[in-house]
């Protein structure tokens, strides 16, 4: 099934997908010949050291960087095919993105900040502000929604940050190093949240991480050494403890 023909349970595909980035007169090969995909409402993680592959897989699927070589489907779309705007339309409607630094605008409340995506999709704004209010008590926010991020602990910040990448009802979740910046009892919390949202909300979770709590709540794990997908498991097949994974024979 992982490199297998589409089928219209595949939410994302990437097929051969190679990324050179160039430094000087040396070329960096951070991804090498990829082929990865997921399943409609999987909670997936990607790990490896840094350095890896996993942020710049990450950009690929996310249509924040394009693949020097091979293709990624979204929904049966090829995003290399997409016009600018068309590529714009699909970040703002299909994927929502949550990072480890949070990327707040810090002049702006809670409230606000999740309310922008909503206005870029040209939500009307009562429409949006409703919305926006529901989603930040979804993530335990409904009393913090006229903070701004200075007012609020990494955690919150980081929870409003899932609440405006949830804003225009995404069909994919994508969280790189979600937990990177927090403590880890705040951490736990945030993908414990991921994972009810993915349960609730039917939203698939790509996550990059390296955060060993990540991998007790994914459905399956891919892991990234030197620009290659090295392994897949299922959390199944696996015996988790604290800070190492080993596949079950």
């Amino acid at each position: 099934m992982m490199n297998g023909a589409l089928t219209s349970t595949q939410i994302v595909r990437a097929i051969g997908v190679r990324k050179v980035f160039r430094m000087g007169d040396e070329e960096v090969q951070a991804l090498k010949g990829v082929n990865f995909n997921v399943e409609r409402g999987e909670y997936v993680a990607l790990m490896g050291p840094s350095g890896s592959g996993k942020s710049t897989l990450f950009n690929m699927i996310g249509g924040l960087d394009k693949p020097n070589a091979g293709r990624v489907f979204i929904d049966e779309v090829d995003i290399a095919a997409l016009s600018t705007i068309e590529l714009a339309w699909l970040r703002c409607h299909k994927i929502g993105y949550i990072f480890q630094t949070f990327n707040l605008i810090p002049v702006a409340t809670a409230l606000d900040n999740v309310m922008l995506p909503l206005l870029f999709a040209e939500v009307p704004a009562t429409e949006a502000q409703d919305r926006a209010v529901e989603l930040l008590k979804k993530v335990g926010l409904g009393q913090r929604i006229l903070h701004k991020p200075v007012q609020m602990s990494g955690g919150q910040q980081q929870r409003v940050a899932v609440a405006r990448a949830l804003a225009n009802r995404p069909s994919i979740l994508l969280a790189d190093e979600p937990t990177g910046n927090l403590d880890s009892t705040t951490g736990h919390q945030i993908i414990e949240l991921l994972r009810e949202l993915n349960q609730t909300e039917q939203v698939t979770v790509i996550s990059a991480t390296h955060d060993y709590k990540m991998v007790s709540v994914s459905d399956r794990i891919a892991w990234l050494t030197d620009g290659v997908i090295v392994r897949f498991a299922r959390r199944e097949d696996m015996d988790i403890k604290e800070g190492h994974t080993d596949v079950r024979h």
